[in-house]
């Protein structure tokens, strides 16, 4: 049986059918390579398991021919294979895009049989050598391919991804532990994927719909993922030892029956090879991605989608809220919007009487939350209203009501949809119809009945965990979409929703915004019952630390499949958080441009913090480079680049993640800079001015879980604008900027009042300073830097006069 052969500008494809195999490698000498993969299905009949590798048995291969897609033409061999002793028959599409760096495959099943079969794990990749056991490389070390990032072993390591909104994602070096919860059932069930592994030993690694496995001495990598996960959950599992790295990935069957006559498919499956220090590594497969799931934007400004900014009640006063604590936020607000121009007032959990029951309220809310939602609107802001339609309160009335309406485990008991509330919850069967159409009244009531069109959609995991399903032919991803879609068609298109506590690739092209870490908290490590002690170690409980973690790794989907949401900012001198943990937490939510929510009682936040938040408006939006994603387990590094009428230059951010005191070094080859410049850069938070060149500069004592923040602008003859107080970016509140022979002129745009300074970088002197004409003060804070105060009313115009130029 001959090989068969695809392959296209960026890859070489071989399939052996001999083997049974498929083998895949880049166009360069040191590229990475993956070597004879296999495919597998596990099928259950009764209670016979059987595993399978030989899906290549007696097969045929059709192709390859060209076929259109979302990702343009693709080249495609298919195998079609079977049946097998079940009566199972396999096709598996393997595809090369013409025009993007990407290999695509999938796998379909259908029942040529007379008896059901129970579909469990699908192998999309099985490859990599499995050590000699005690050290001994004789016969027994089974071989499965070969998987190399790069031709020599250097330091491997493996970047996960989190299932959920609120799941650990980060990079691992080679020895390392993968984070584990130790709540048990008290937490499991919300965090983490059923039909993935957690392993406990070192080296040993798992992630949800893609992963990357690399080599960090010689910078390249193999991203393997899924394209969505409509039909299954995707999983996959690393494990790296002193011989091998091993690579498995696979869709989560969840041992669901398939029919004669039916049939089943998987997502796309896709591999990339990246060089871990390129621009946007990620970005090949992320497009690919929001390719192949379109959906909504955020309602678009100038032509780029409004990233939202807001407030929502629940950080300040969890469920302990009413309509006069929400109404007093609500004027706060509008009186405050001049200087601090919030869009929408979200109200979070606590009108309902339980979660469930989204139709009675408490005494706090004696009308329901419709009249606020008036109100809201009344004074120009979005309303905008929280919901969790598929997790249940024990204690509701829905729960003694509807017991058929749940989902229910192997002992007809309804599942532990985890430990929320100070108690276990259940979740909704959503194969259930009345169920389902329960859910669907809740979204619509809220959005065409109360009047709230923005929803923030919460524990949505709820729908997709382990239980007997009503219908068992539905995969848990089945279950889960099918559900999102009713979600959303029953908000409508007008309605705009953020989903929470979601498993992300169920939810591509339905959410205009999605959570994308854990719950913030006030406090930075995580705490329970007043203490510390055995939560501290939980990576995906709230906490200020544990949100920060994925706001900055998962940067890279912002704008690409949704807005994200970093969740809220906490800036309240009366919490756990110190001031520079709280100036973290900005700068990582400005940076990474995401959506801005502020959750403190507005009408008692102290000046100088509200001023914290001012800072941040207008958002920048802008997608930053997380330089050290895959080489810290919490990045350190972010670079952004921005571009304006004063010129262009860089946001810079390091994060000391100690918790003492730290030094922090920025060397320029560490950024996309060039080494051969020097450079001013302002230090936003204190105001310092630096001079970076050769080897960079030092930051000594940089406080526990403090940055710093430099907008840094390569040195030049002329006069420089360096930076300012008024906003995070230190450039995009200048509009416009002018350099006379002997003067400099700037406008300047902020919303409401705006009181702070700017400085500047001028050759000669200056003689005299007017803002609108009217003189200011200024002085010299570093040779031929000056800082001239301000203040002003949304725009100002800035004329300085400077000495002659000596001839």
């Amino acid at each position: 049986m001959p090989h068969y052969i695809l392959q296209n500008a960026y890859y070489h494809l071989k399939l052996n059918p001999v083997v049974s195999t498929w083998s895949l490698r880049g166009p360069r000498p040191n590229a990475p390579l993956i070597r004879d993969a296999h495919l597998g299905v596990t099928t259950f009949r009764g209670r016979k398991k059987r595993r399978s590798l030989a899906l290549w048995k007696d097969c045929t291969v059709s192709g390859p021919e060209t076929v259109a897609s979302p990702h343009g033409e693709l080249r495609q061999l298919v195998l079609r294979s079977g049946p097998d002793r079940n009566g199972l028959q396999y096709l598996v599409e393997f595809a090369l895009p013409e025009q993007h760096p990407l290999f695509l495959w999938r796998v379909r099943i259908e029942h040529g049989g007379k008896v059901p079969v129970r579909i469990g794990d699908i192998d999309l990749l099985k490859v990599g050598r499995r050590s000699p056991p005690n050290g001994d490389a004789g016969s027994r070390n089974q071989v499965l391919g070969d998987l190399r990032p790069y031709p020599q072993r250097g330091d491997l390591a493996f970047f996960s991804n989190g299932w959920q909104s609120w799941s650990h994602t980060g990079a691992y070096g080679e020895l390392d532990r993968f984070h584990r919860t130790r709540l048990g059932f008290f937490a499991k069930p919300m965090w983490q994927n059923a039909g993935t592994p957690h392993p406990r030993q070192s080296g040993h690694f798992a992630s949800d719909m893609f992963a990357v496995l690399g080599d960090r001495a010689y910078r390249t990598a193999i991203l393997a993922g899924f394209l969505s996960q409509q039909y299954h959950f995707g999983s996959l599992e690393a494990r790296f030892d002193p011989f091998s790295a091993t690579l498995r990935m696979w869709a989560n069957g969840d041992d669901v029956r398939l029919d004669p006559g039916a049939s089943m498919e998987t997502d796309w499956a896709c591999i990339h090879f990246l060089h871990l220090d390129s621009p946007d590594p990620l970005g090949p497969y992320l497009d690919a991605v929001a390719r192949q799931n379109p959906g909504p934007r955020m309602p678009e400004v100038g032509g780029e989608p409004s990233i939202p900014a807001g407030w929502c009640s629940w950080y300040h006063y969890f469920q302990d809220i009413s309509e006069p604590i929400i109404r007093s936020n609500l004027q706060a607000a509008a009186e405050q919007r001049p200087g601090l121009p919030l869009e929408f007032i979200q109200i979070d959990d606590g009108f309902q009487t339980r979660v469930g029951d989204w139709f009675s309220f408490t005494e706090a809310f004696p009308a329901g939350p419709a009249p606020l939602a008036e109100a809201i609107l009344a004074e120009g802001f979005t309303p905008g209203i929280w919901l969790a339609p598929f997790i249940v309160d024990r204690r509701s009335k829905l729960y003694a009501d509807h017991p058929e309406w749940l989902l229910k485990n192997r002992w007809g008991c309804p599942v532990n949809a985890g430990f929320v509330w100070d108690r276990f919850t259940a979740a909704l069967d959503l194969t259930h119809p009345d169920a389902l159409a329960y859910a669907c009244r809740a979204v619509h009531t809220a959005a065409h009945e109360w009047g709230f069109p923005y929803l923030k959609l919460d524990f949505l995991y709820a729908a997709a965990l382990k239980g007997r399903y009503r219908d068992p032919t539905r995969t848990r991803a089945q279950v889960l979409r099918a559900g999102l879609e009713a979600l959303s068609e029953a908000a409508g298109g007008e309605t705009a929703l953020l989903g929470c506590g979601c498993p992300l690739g169920s939810a591509l092209g339905l959410f205009e915004a999605m959570r994308i870490d854990a719950d913030v908290a006030p406090n930075w490590k995580p705490k329970m019952f007043g203490t510390h002690f055995f939560f501290e170690a939980e990576t995906n409980f709230p906490a200020a630390r544990n949100a920060l973690q994925n706001t900055l790794t998962r940067t890279a989907l912002h704008r690409r499949w949704w807005v994200n949401d970093p969740d809220c900012l906490l800036l309240r001198p009366d919490s756990e958080l110190t001031l520079p943990e709280v100036q973290t937490l900005a700068t990582a939510i400005a940076l990474t441009g995401g959506s801005l929510l502020l959750s403190d009682d507005l009408s008692r936040l102290p000046p100088e913090r509200l001023r914290i938040a001012q800072t941040l408006l207008p958002l920048i939006g802008e997608c930053p480079e997380v330089l050290d994603w895959f080489d810290s387990p919490t990045p350190t590094r972010l670079q952004l680049d921005l571009e304006g009428p004063a010129g262009r230059w860089h946001l810079l951010a390091l994060f000391n993640w100690r918790d003492e005191p730290a030094a922090l070094d920025l060397n320029l080859g560490d950024f996309y800079l060039d080494t051969q410049r020097a450079y001013h850069a302002r230090e936003f938070w204190s105001g310092a001015l630096y001079r970076l060149e050769g080897g960079g500069q030092r930051f000594e004592a940089v406080p526990p879980h403090g940055c710093v923040l430099l907008a840094s602008r390569a040195i030049t003859s002329g006069a420089q604008y360096l930076g300012s107080d008024l906003h995070v970016s230190q450039g995009l509140e200048v509009i416009d900027f002018q350099r006379g022979q002997d003067s400099v002129s700037l406008d300047l745009e902020r919303p409401g009042k705006a009181e702070g300074s700017v400085d500047l970088y001028l050759p000669q002197r200056p003689v005299s300073a007017a803002l609108d004409e009217t003189s200011i003060p200024w002085h010299e804070i570093a040779p031929d830097c000056y800082r001239f105060a301000l203040k002003f009313d949304q725009r100002a115009h800035l004329h300085i006069h400077l000495e002659a130029a000596a001839s």
